[in-house]
C-alpha cells in the first residue's frame, strides 16, 4: 500500500501577522492543522537577530518555551526574530526536524533545510525556491464559494465591479495630499466610466486616504466597508471583474493574482526596488497595469504560488524522512 503519511507540523514565528499568515496558508495547504509557535526574545536578543543566539530564557529546557518538545516533523519559520529558534530547533531535534523558512534569512541558504524567496529577492541556492509570488491562505475553493455567495451588497452592483483594495503609508511609500487628491480622482473616473466600486482600507489606511476614498465611493454609488462586521477582503477579491491595490504591499498584489482578474496598481511617494521588481514581472506577465482612472488588461490563469511550495515541502520531507531511516537501519 502506498504510505502518504500526515507530518506534524510547527508554525514559528514572533506573531506579526504577514509571516505568520504566510506560514498558515503553506501549512494548510499540506492539508495539517499546525501548532503555532511563537518566539518572544528581549530586547537584547532581538538587537543580535537574525544571526544571534536565541534567548536563553526560552531555550527548550526552559518552562514556557517555544521550542519544547516533543518536536514537529516539520517546521515553517519566517520573520527575523525566528531564524535562531529554526537553527536550535534543528539542532536539538538532532537534525530530525525538516526545517523550511520562507522569506530571505538574512544568514544564507544554510539556515533551513528549504527555504523560499520571491523572485525579487536576491538569494539563491540548491535548496532555495523562488517564485514570483508569495504564499498565502487564499484556496480556490475560499474564493469560489464566496463568488458563490457574495454578499447581498456587493450582489446587486452592476458589472464590471472593481474591488479597490487600499492600503497606507508605509517603510517605502507615504501617501502625501497629492496622492491622495490623485487617487480619487481617478477612482471618480472610473467609477463614471460605468465600473461599480466595492472596496475597504486596511490597518495601515489613514483618516485622511480613507476618508477621500470613501468620499469617492458615497458619490458614485460604491460599496465600501465601514470597518463594522466581518471583514469582507475574501468578497472583494472573489466577486471583482478588476482589482485596484495600492502599490505599498506587495502581499495584497500577489494574492490578489490568485483571482485571475486584472490588476491595476496605484503608486503612491516612495518606493522599492524589490517592490518594482515584482510589479514589472507581473506587467511583463499581462496581470498588473498601472492604474490611470480606466480599466485595462484580460483574465489571466490565476497565479498561485503556496500549493508549489507546499508541495516542495512535501517531496522534501519525504526525502529527508527516508534519509533517517537509512541512518537508523
Amino acid at each position: 500500500m502506498h504510505e502518504n503519511p500526515t507530518p506534524t507540523v510547527w508554525v514559528l514565528s514572533d506573531g506579526k501577522a504577514g509571516d505568520e499568515l504566510q506560514c498558515l496558508g503553506v501549512a494548510e495547504r499540506l492539508g495539517v492543522v499546525p501548532e503555532i509557535r511563537r518566539v518572544k526574545p528581549r530586547r537584547l536578543w532581538t538587537w543580535l537577530m537574525p544571526r544571534g543566539p536565541i534567548d536563553p530564557r526560552e531555550a527548550p529546557d526552559r518552562p514556557g518555551s517555544p521550542l519544547s518538545p516533543p518536536f514537529p516533523e516539520i517546521a515553517i519559520a519566517s520573520g527575523r526574530r525566528a531564524v535562531a529558534y529554526l537553527r536550535t530547533l534543528k539542532k536539538v531535534s538532532n537534525g530530525a526536524t525538516y526545517t523550511v523558512f520562507l522569506k530571505d534569512p538574512l544568514t544564507g541558504p544554510g539556515t533551513a533545510d528549504l527555504i523560499w524567496v520571491a523572485g525579487h529577492d536576491r538569494l539563491r541556492g540548491d535548496n532555495v525556491l523562488v517564485t514570483t509570488t508569495s504564499p498565502h491562505r487564499l484556496t480556490p475553493e475560499k474564493l469560489a464559494a464566496a463568488r458563490a455567495a457574495p454578499p447581498a451588497a456587493l450582489a446587486g452592483l452592476p458589472r464590471p465591479r472593481v474591488a479597490v483594495l487600499v492600503g497606507g503609508d508605509s517603510r517605502h511609500h507615504r501617501f502625501t495630499p497629492a496622492d491622495i487628491e490623485r487617487f480619487a480622482g481617478q477612482l471618480d473616473d472610473l467609477a463614471q466610466s460605468g465600473a461599480s466600486l466595492i472596496g475597504s482600507p486596511s490597518r495601515r489606511t489613514s483618516p485622511a486616504l480613507a476618508a477621500a476614498v470613501a468620499a469617492v465611493f458615497a458619490r458614485n454609488r460604491g460599496w465600501w466597508w465601514d470597518g463594522s462586521g466581518e471583514n469582507p477582503y475574501l468578497a472583494l477579491l472573489a466577486n471583482a471583474d478588476a482589482i485596484v491595490a495600492t502599490a505599498d504591499s506587495t502581499n495584497m498584489i500577489g494574492e490578489a493574482t490568485a483571482t485571475g482578474a486584472p490588476i491595476l496598481v496605484f503608486e503612491p511617494q516612495g518606493g522599492h526596488p524589490k517592490i518594482a521588481a515584482l510589479i514589472q514581472a507581473l506587467e511583463r506577465q499581462g496581470v498588473v497595469h498601472r492604474f490611470c482612472g480606466r480599466l485595462e488588461g484580460e483574465g489571466y490563469q490565476p497565479i498561485d504560488s503556496t500549493p508549489v511550495i507546499a508541495d516542495a515541502i512535501r517531496q522534501g520531507w519525504q526525502r529527508h524522512r527516508a534519509a533517517l531511516r537509512l541512518g537508523a537501519a
